[in-house]
């Protein structure tokens, strides 16, 4: 979940930047107000409904400029849906939790169904877990965990070997297990990477509703200025979310997150995310162009990028462990998103991250909706792996 301080704004301040050259349209309304406040776990998992308020007029479309444009989107009307309660909230979540990870889970469940507490119980344990994605590093250090609590505790019926494993993943997983904070700098400026299709640009328009909901105002750069469309996609989510996505026609994808720097500090606002091009780690060029975005945003303002995250596609398997060391290396990553688990997702890479390369993983999704982008709980999903 979100956990944030919230500072207090200086009144009158003057900014500490000249706000960019851009050319806006008329401007819209004010940020829509923050999302009633929701009880106990609603408010852990930033509400369950799309409420918003009603659209106002539209704004004309911006003229074209060679500079950065500053795009004020327009909050389109959302369906109201019924209120749901905590308990029902909580069921929703694991429920499509549990059917993303069915496949890893019902694998793991079958071996303790009427085994007996010996070799061959191990060597298939072995075996599930590796098809899992869990890689030997982590598999060998779960079972070897696992066959010492098993003598120590005398376990002898595989219910109990069960328990037993489930409690050694959720240790294994807890310390991938940290709230994103908000609030510690003004603006928190945020840079999002991840290959292509995994979910980079959804998962930012996401996470911007969700901040919304906390009080937060945010600010979008479209910095991914390869992909065809990027750029307009976007903007649909900054006119879902009616927040400013700062953007060019074409060019240097640093001078994009550069402006949008400048702008969110000469707006005040409260975060600005950048997103990037998709890129294959072993594209070094690309690569290094992902670390000059990063020193051109420190240039913008002292000591960001404050977060840097890295979007990770849950179907890729091992592959997405290559993906965290050399992003990590290269950007030195604060936090991960594992996106697509409700697919032929299968769980274990988590494992092997936490094992091989601890970055916390601040949310998994599990589907297209905004409510199945929550914040990454170890004990959920050790519970939706094994039941």
């Amino acid at each position: 979940m979100f956990s944030f301080f919230k500072k207090k704004k200086p009144e009158a301040e003057t900014p500490a930047a000249v706000e960019p050259a851009v050319q806006t349209p008329p401007a819209a309304d004010a940020q829509p107000e923050a999302a009633a406040e929701q009880p106990g776990f609603l408010r852990r998992l930033f509400g369950g409904g799309e409420d918003a308020p009603a659209a106002p007029a539209p704004a004309e479309a911006p003229a074209e400029a060679p500079a950065s444009v500053a795009y004020e989107g327009q909050l389109f009307p959302e369906t109201a849906e019924r209120p749901v309660s905590e308990a029902e909230a909580k069921r929703s979540w694991m429920s499509r939790l549990k059917a993303g990870l069915a496949k890893t889970s019902s694998n793991l469940s079958l071996l303790f169904v009427g085994a007996r507490i010996d070799e061959d119980l191990y060597e298939e344990l072995e075996s599930a877990l590796l098809m899992s994605d869990a890689g030997m590093d982590a598999t060998q250090f779960l079972l070897d965990n696992l066959r010492r609590k098993v003598k120590e505790d005398k376990l002898l019926d595989a219910a109990a070997v069960k328990v037993a494993l489930k409690g050694l993943l959720v240790d294994l997983l807890r310390p991938l297990e940290k709230p994103l904070e908000l609030g510690r700098h003004e603006p928190l400026v945020m840079m999002i990477a991840g290959v292509n299709g995994a979910g980079k640009t959804t998962t930012i328009g996401k996470l911007a509703k969700h901040m919304q909901r906390h009080e937060q105002s945010v600010l979008l750069a479209a910095g991914d200025t390869f992909r065809a469309a990027a750029r307009e996609q976007l903007m649909v989510w900054g006119q879902r979310n009616n927040v400013t996505v700062i953007s060019q026609q074409s060019g240097d994808p640093a001078a994009v997150a550069f402006d949008a720097v400048q702008s969110g500090k000469a707006r005040g606002v409260d975060v600005v995310m950048v997103d990037t091009a998709g890129r294959l780690p072993t594209q070094l060029h690309l690569m290094e162009e992902l670390k000059k975005i990063k020193r051109v945003i420190g240039k913008g303002m002292e000591d960001a990028p404050h977060e840097v995250l890295l979007v990770i596609d849950g179907n890729t398997g091992q592959n997405a462990l290559a993906q965290v060391k050399a992003f990590d290396d290269a950007l030195q990553l604060t936090g991960l998103v594992i996106t697509k688990l409700d697919g032929t997702a299968k769980g274990g890479i988590l494992a092997a991250i936490a094992r091989t390369r601890p970055v916390p993983v601040y949310f998994i999704g599990v589907g297209e909706k905004l409510e199945d982008l929550q914040p990454f709980s170890a004990d959920e999903f050790a519970e939706a792996l094994l039941g």
